[in-house]
């Protein structure tokens, strides 16, 4: 196939996935899908490998594929028909948690079996001990919620109403959790669509053909990058702060990667066992882990397609916490452990191209699950919220402020529509003063958020890390101070939680949340007078810290 023609179908392929997630946003009903956009959609190929993935959430990169491919070990592929819809959650088939479902459709043209279209989007609530379902006490994936193996949601254009009430009578949000399957059902229409109409117009041959050819094309543009690293062994070690169970001793996860010629070899081995409590990866979700750091220190315009990661070989020890097995909790597996994984691999591949690798960002998705039953609406409520914090500097440029880092890419959730859909007020929500890590160029500012509960018995769960230890600086920059989290009680009581906690909160009671920074790069001593001045002004410093950290005075 020619270079033109190939270039096209390469953007119509991606062009269809974009709009699947505009579909699937537009018509969501929970916050999590609408407002911060915690979905992805894809196409894939008879296989379930990836043809196209929509630039969404970097955690699915790796999980959403994994996830199809696992579904199709499980179903009788020749057994599906036009109109059918696959759904499933299990972790252990290929996912991450269970609150992300996954659901994915055959593509039929001229009665040809000629692709798959599918999504993955975080549902707010899928039942288990606690309201949205994760739980940093969950010891095993029966703690978490509903498991759904691979089952058709819709057989030949019918929805399977029995199915819908089975998931309706297990989750504490029906109408939310309702409408999300069925935008989930329809943005595939929609890719399964654009898929058609574009077999009509360039025939479906010359479509397969481009499938095929763009995965040679994606794997020689990451050959070619891959061999531009400098030959060598790199290793970085890295800890998380216990499992929020059974320990709060370090957990170690170690990775080598081995570089030199258009292969790449990363090996997770001396990575401790699985945990009791829910920080366990399984396997799809450390690749994913490495699909984004290898792009982002490459060239992250080379698609995301299966071809592009095909010469990467990767060793993750069966039974450890990259690759946790039956029955282990997976629900912080993603928010936590993951952004644990992208710093040992960025710590790893700043001892090959330290120019390309920004320092330790805020270090964890700071997850935050509220829940509870509104006495005033007469009906339960949850929702999942990661707080952002700041990225890591970089050879040339301060880390960015205030937003989700690495592994996700959602949005916030609105201080309107926080307040609309749960009986919480926000009192203060802005970037954290001196929360950066200092270098000659600074790491990005955490948040600050508070929040006070309108309501009793409001059950709250807080998935994060960097509470003992802040994320790392390079190249003689600083750490950027830990995270905390802080309970004043509606009696003035005022005490401290650890980095993995469940708490409950009565009527006046606040939750002050503050992230951490970036780590700095750098010497501070070296950093621009007049980037510290305007950090001064704008009271993101103050003259103290100014003269501390980077010998700063007026």
């Amino acid at each position: 196939m020619d270079a033109i023609t190939l270039e096209v179908m390469r953007n119509r392929f991606f062009a269809i996935t974009e709009e699947m997630g505009a579909a699937l946003i537009r018509t969501a009903y929970s916050t999590n899908i609408k407002d911060r956009r915690d979905c992805s959609c894809a196409l894939f190929d008879l296989n379930g490998n990836t043809i196209a993935q929509a630039e969404h959430i970097p955690v699915h990169s790796g999980v959403l594929p994994w996830g199809v491919k696992g579904a199709l070990k499980t179903i009788d592929v020749e057994s599906l028909k036009p109109g059918d819809v696959i759904m499933h959650n299990d972790p252990f088939i290929g996912g991450t948690h269970l609150p992300d479902i996954i659901i994915f459709a055959p593509i039929f043209y001229d009665g040809q079996l000629v692709a798959f279209v599918g999504n993955l989007a975080h549902h707010v609530d899928v039942g288990g001990k606690v309201p949205g379902s994760l739980t940093p006490d969950a010891t095993e994936i029966f703690h978490e919620g509903i498991r759904f193996s691979p089952v058709k949601i819709r057989k030949e254009g019918v929805l399977d109403q029995e199915l819908l009430r089975l998931h309706r009578m297990n989750v504490r949000t029906p109408y939310e959790s309702s409408g999300d399957l069925m935008a989930q059902i329809a943005a595939n229409n929609v890719g399964e669509k654009r898929f058609m109409e574009l077999c009509d117009e360039m025939g479906a041959d010359e479509v397969l053909e481009a499938v095929r050819e763009l995965e040679k094309y994606c794997q020689r543009r990451m050959a070619a990058e891959l061999a531009k690293l400098p030959a060598g062994e790199y290793e970085f070690t890295d800890y998380l702060e216990g499992d929020g169970v059974t320990t709060e001793e370090p957990l170690k996860i170690q990775v080598k990667i081995q570089a030199g010629g258009p292969q790449l070899k990363v090996d997770f081995t001396g990575t401790c066992p699985q945990v009791k409590g829910p920080l366990n990866c399984v396997r799809p979700m450390a690749l994913a882990c490495i699909y984004y750091v290898i792009r982002a220190v490459t060239d992250p315009s080379i698609p995301p397609n299966e071809g592009t990661f095909k010469d990467i070989e990767v060793v993750t020890p069966e039974g450890s916490l990259v690759n946790a097995v039956y029955p282990a909790a997976t629900g912080s597996g993603n928010s936590i452990t993951c952004q644990r994984l992208v710093d040992v691999l960025l710590g790893a591949m700043a001892q090959a191209i330290p120019e390309k690798v920004c320092a330790a960002a805020a270090g964890s998705m700071n997850g935050v699950q509220i829940g509870g039953f509104d006495p005033v609406r007469h009906e339960y409520f949850a929702n999942g919220e990661t707080v952002g914090g700041g990225y890591g500097g970089i050879s040339d440029q301060d880390g960015t402020s205030g937003v989700n880092t690495h592994m996700t890419n959602t949005r916030n959730t609105p201080v309107e529509v926080l307040e609309k859909i749960m009986p919480i007020r926000v009192l203060r929500y802005g970037l954290l003063p001196d929360s950066e890590g200092p270098g000659m160029y600074r790491g990005g500012f955490g948040i600050e958020r508070v929040l006070e509960f309108q309501t009793d018995e409001v059950d709250c769960f807080i998935a994060s890390d960097r509470v003992k230890t802040g994320p790392w600086g390079l190249e003689g920059g600083k750490p950027a101070p830990p995270a905390s989290f802080k309970v004043i009680r509606a009696d003035g009581t005022v005490y401290m939680l650890p980095s993995k906690a469940r708490v409950r909160f009565n009527t006046k009671d606040q939750l002050h949340i503050h992230t951490a920074g970036g780590g700095g790069w750098g010497a501070p001593e070296k950093r621009d007078r007049n980037l510290i001045e305007i950090d001064l002004r704008d009271g993101m410093i103050d003259a103290e810290r100014a003269e501390m950290e980077y010998g700063y005075s007026q």
